[in-house]
């Protein structure tokens, strides 16, 4: 069974990837979302540390994307699958600018997400470069 702050991450990313696919804001889907919890007894609330990621990630997202596309070897941001560019996204943001969560933990449970809900090869592209984004941690917080 899934932990609470995986679960919190799942939910980000099902944010994250829906604003993708409209071209939205992720804030604003989260709101929708924050909104539709409280109204649909259906619906479970929308956790605080999800609100946390969705938030930070569009907050440091342009540093996020030009991370990702940097190091991202043979994919662009357009090309790479929808699913991968948000996983990443939180991957990368937890690794950089969640001091609380350790670096291994921001790479498996982004690894984990990708097992989950992308392609076979996904799992590795995520974990080699979140990796390479962990090593080179001390010279891109400058």
């Amino acid at each position: 069974m899934a932990g609470a702050r995986t679960k919190t991450r799942r939910r980000a990313l099902q944010i994250l990837f829906e604003a993708d696919q409209r071209n939205g804001d992720p804030v604003t889907v989260l709101a929708d979302w924050v909104g539709r919890s409280r109204t649909d007894p259906d619906m479970p609330p929308v956790a605080e540390y999800t609100m946390q990621l969705v938030e930070g990630v569009q907050a440091h997202r342009t540093r996020i994307d030009d991370l990702i596309a940097t190091y991202a070897v043979g994919w662009t941001m357009d090309r790479m699958p929808t699913v991968d560019r948000n996983v990443l996204r939180l991957g990368v943001y937890e690794l950089l600018w969640e001091d609380d969560v350790p670096d291994a933990v921001a790479i498996d449970e982004a690894v984990e997400l990708a097992k989950e809900f992308s392609t076979d090869d996904s799992p590795q592209f995520v974990n080699g470069l979140l990796a390479r984004l962990k090593d080179l941690k001390p010279t891109l917080l400058r």
